[in-house]
């Protein structure tokens, strides 16, 4: 108070946030002598001479053993009995097991904070956020390894609620009028070791990026004024991971399941042509209404106006104001026939026709878009599309990463468990555990 009052004679003005940081900085240091004391009120944890450990080995007392542990108010000692088993040569402190800092000098506060940064921020950046916001510093490797490390335990979290959403002991107490399970794909840069054996489009014809399949659920109660579906408030969440489909699709039935999938009137999976969608949504939700995302599907029309008709903006426009028609009023047939009649027009691509008519063919039966309207459906995966960009591509497709499959699924795991509101749900699993 004195060196406001000085300051505020002197000069006629206040540094206001010169005096929040030094008054923040001194109720850490506060803070931090109280917390080393609650954490070493107990002794150090001694439980006698002797524990049988987890292995079923019987350990003896050695010694007291301190530990400097970083919280989120500053660094502490710690003080631990340690116990060694000289026939295993093997040694512990249960304090560690009780504290949740075995193998690690971070608190699990300070965990959380470094693995939240490292889902959102490149590493090096969420260093310096980390320190201008918390107070707290660490390297950069530090959140790489800490947030990989979270990741992997998100991972085993979510294994476990996989399982139980599995079992015959799921009940819900309310039926869910509409699921939807949307399904997509996109590429991760990845480091050279990733891609071999695998082919790509670039000119040397080596992949340079592996595939994160990335899955999203949300409800659907009912329909605006307008008929047009609403999406239930807070009800989307994510599951993703770089692995091969069957695997996904074992995830995302897991997550529908955990959802209420049993208890819904009516299912609907969306997505775009690709056929590992189509089989999983066969395999893993059979019945369920398959719609292909409309706004994918004008692309692939899109794809022979711009081959024919390129040139002529008149034609061009026409022509596929045609079949926008015919796609909204659910005739996919329609705009076949039109894609054959155009593989007759000089100039056109033969090849790419029959492409595009064939996809047209495969998929006519998920292009019912007016009766899916009718009926209140969404008919657009406009929630993947945000989801893509949103978990996987602002954090790990910026300029100059390459990541490794398990360093990518750590922080796919991290993005998918805070965007889907389960970031607190894994911390008191943790806390109770």
């Amino acid at each position: 108070m004195g060196r406001y009052l000085a300051e505020k004679a002197a000069t006629g003005s206040f540094d206001l946030e010169s005096f929040e940081m030094s008054i923040r900085s001194s109720m850490h240091h506060i803070g931090c002598g109280l917390l080393e004391q609650i954490i070493n009120a107990d002794g150090g944890g001694y439980q006698g001479s002797s524990i049988v450990a987890g292995d079923g080995r019987r350990h003896e007392f050695v010694e007291y053993r301190d530990k400097k542990l970083l919280t989120v108010l500053g660094p502490v000692s710690v003080r631990r009995a340690y116990y060694y088993d000289k026939e295993s040569r093997s040694g512990f402190c249960p304090k560690d097991r009780a504290l949740d800092v075995e193998g690690t000098p971070y608190s699990a506060g300070v965990r959380r904070i470094m693995s939240r940064i490292g889902a959102c921020r490149p590493f090096g950046l969420g260093q310096e956020d980390l320190y201008e916001l918390a107070g707290i510093h660490v390297e950069a490797k530090a959140i790489e390894r800490v947030s990989r490390m979270v990741g992997d335990q998100l991972e085993s979290f979510h294994a476990g609620e996989a399982k139980a959403a599995l079992s015959d002991d799921m009940t819900f107490s309310s039926p869910i009028p509409r699921m939807y399970i949307c399904m997509d794909g996109t590429g991760v840069p990845v480091v050279k070791r990733e891609t071999v054996g695998r082919k790509g489009k670039g000119e040397d014809g080596q992949s340079k990026t592996r595939e994160v399949k990335l899955g999203c659920v949300f409800t659907q109660t009912g329909v605006d004024r307008d008929g047009y579906p609403v999406r239930d408030e807070g009800s989307t969440s994510y599951v993703g991971a770089i692995e091969p489909a069957e695997v996904f699709g074992r995830r995302i039935y897991a997550e529908a399941m955990r959802r209420g999938l049993g208890s819904a009137g009516e299912v609907c999976v969306v997505g775009d042509g690709a056929a590992w969608i189509w089989n999983l949504a066969d395999e893993q939700f059979y019945g369920a209404t398959q719609i292909i995302d409309l706004y994918h599907a004008r692309e692939h029309y899109w794809n022979v106006a711009r081959t024919c008709f390129g040139q002529d903006k008149e034609k061009l426009r026409q022509w596929t104001e045609a079949r926008k028609q015919e796609l909204d009023e659910g005739r996919p047939e329609d705009v076949i026939a039109a894609i054959i009649h155009c593989s007759s027009l000089s100039g056109s691509d033969p090849a790419l026709c029959e492409k595009e008519a064939g996809y047209f063919e495969r998929n006519k039966e998920r292009m019912r878009y007016a009766d899916f309207r009718l009926r209140g459906l969404f008919v657009g995966s406009g929630v993947l599309e945000a989801g893509c960009r949103t978990v996987v591509e602002q954090r790990l497709k910026q300029s100059g990463m390459h990541w490794t499959v398990q360093g990518a699924n750590s922080i796919i795991a991290l993005r998918c468990s805070i965007l889907s509101n389960r970031w607190a749900d894994f911390w008191e699993y943790r806390a109770a555990a």
